[in-house]
């Protein structure tokens, strides 16, 4: 606890009346955070490690602040996690106990778990605040990635690469007590549940969570002193609609000078196209930062407060963390032309995957570069692009290396596109050809193919033009927004 959440350390202090967390009408001051959090690590102190059943609320919040406190790893639960998956997960992590709130109603698959009931509203309170003293290398969380293939692994993030990621992210964005973030991310994954919840309780700052995101929410809760907005590009999607819209009047003027007034807008998960970057930025004049992370390396770059937001990069490397480019065959690449896998190297990385030794030692090289599987360039100032995913953004058409996320950024560009994906299709003559999938602004009059293909084209080299154009009602996404390829090759 005293590495991870050092404002809960002393509840009857100065701090204990500040506000910690807030869901809705339902507001949590650290003291009483530290109350509920304290009664439950005492309950589960006996678990080998607890599932938290982890929806949007105030209880997961306390759930998982227990667990930390107990020194008793967690699982977080996406609650709408299917059977099969569910269930492998728990065999996988073999939990003991779940903290649920009272009124969830768990699957059949967690029933056989000792369930542990945690009610925001009502928690026992004592003035003895104890917590385990963890080695940093302990587990702290085990969260489950959604892999392209197989079942999915298990990440162990141990308290210091917790605590790493969240110390350089308070050095590049000058993060502090005083900051209040914003959101509205689900809490079962590290964007909402690390970032989200445990920076700002590491900084001994304050958490509105929206419960569902909306403009409207955004503006109220940044309009009235928050200075953080954490999203997906969906949202900011969402918000820069709002702002473009003809005759929005009150609802469009007050989300704009709400975003304007704070202090942050920080993008992440995805790429923000850079079309959504600039309207955001012509209706502000704020920029969306960027930053990238995974599940298994946490936050590995970021654009700084005080550095210059470049739309469609993520910045550079952040504190202590190692980044380069390579080649297929191993050969490290450099120079702004480079174009490679991108691998990471620092603190900030997990400890491997539960349960499977071989997965952890393929995903590192012999010296102990964990290998994103993610392509990217560097430039002159280190700031890095992230070109996509190796297995489905890395296009190689006759003889050329070319990114899909270039690609759609110009597509959505063209005012008859509302959304954008580019994969990669096998071609007898090319090796692979580029394939666009557009979601038309107006369904009912879509571009022609051609016209979208000519006016990549002429913006980018003819190679990177696409032979086919295929129109949806809407682009395959997850939970957090990021547009599932791998379902468009399959349909």
């Amino acid at each position: 606890m005293t590495l991870l959440l050092p404002a809960l350390q002393s509840p009857t202090g100065p701090a204990a009346s500040r506000e910690a967390v807030r869901f809705g009408a339902l507001s949590l001051t650290y003291g009483e955070l530290a109350a509920a959090s304290t009664a439950l690590a005492a309950r589960i102190a006996d678990a080998g490690r607890v599932a938290v059943w982890a929806t949007p609320t105030a209880e997961t919040v306390i759930a998982v602040v227990a667990a930390l406190r107990a020194g008793v790893p967690a699982v977080p639960l996406n609650p709408r996690t299917g059977e099969a998956e569910l269930a492998h997960i728990l065999a996988d992590s073999e939990p003991t106990a779940v903290l649920a709130g009272p009124d969830d109603a768990l699957p059949p698959a967690l029933e056989k778990l000792r369930r542990a009931t945690v009610d925001a509203r009502a928690f026992e309170r004592t003035e003895d605040h104890p917590a385990v003293e963890a080695d940093p290398e302990a587990p702290a969380l085990i969260v489950y990635t959604s892999g392209t293939t197989g079942p999915p692994k298990g990440a162990v993030l141990p308290r210091r690469a917790i605590a790493a990621s969240l110390d350089a992210l308070e050095d590049a964005w000058g993060w502090t007590g005083d900051d209040v973030l914003v959101h509205a991310l689900p809490l079962f994954h590290v964007h909402g549940l690390i970032l989200g919840v445990l920076g700002p309780l590491r900084r001994g700052g304050a958490l509105r969570h929206l419960g569902k995101f909306s403009a409207e929410g955004v503006a109220r809760e940044l309009g009235s002193g928050g200075t953080m907005l954490f999203g997906v590009p969906t949202m900011y999607h969402r918000l820069a609609e709002v702002l473009d819209a003809q005759g929005g009047g009150a609802e469009r003027g007050e989300l704009a000078k709400a975003l304007a007034g704070a202090r942050l807008l920080v993008s992440g998960s995805a790429a923000l196209p850079v079309h959504d970057h600039e309207r955001i930025a012509a209706a502000t004049g704020r920029r969306v930062i960027e930053r990238y992370g995974m599940t298994e390396t946490l936050m590995n770059t970021g654009i700084r407060a005080d550095g210059v937001p470049r739309p469609g990069t993520v910045g550079p490397p952040l504190a202590g963390v190692e980044l380069r480019l390579v080649e297929e065959d191993g050969t490290v690449l450099e120079g702004p032309e480079a174009i490679g896998e991108i691998q990471v190297r620092g603190p900030n990385l997990f400890s491997g995957y539960l349960n499977r030794p071989d997965a952890t030692a393929a995903a590192h090289t012999a010296d102990g570069w964990f290998r994103t599987g993610d392509v990217g360039t560097v430039d002159g100032d280190g700031y890095v692009t992230i070109v996509g995913r190796k297995a489905t953004d890395l296009i190689k058409s006759g003889g050329y290396k070319i990114g899909a996320g270039e690609i759609e950024n110009v597509l959505l560009g063209h005012p008859g596109v509302r959304e954008a994906a580019v994969t990669g299709e096998a071609d007898p003559d090319l090796g692979e050809r580029v394939v666009a999938w557009v979601v038309a602004a107006d369904p009912d009059s879509p571009p022609r193919a051609e016209e979208l293909a000519d006016h990549v084209a002429g913006q980018l080299a003819p190679h990177k033009r696409p032979r086919t154009v295929h129109f949806l009602d809407a682009l395959p996404r997850n939970d957090l927004g990021k547009i599932m390829k791998r379902s468009l090759h399959a349909g």
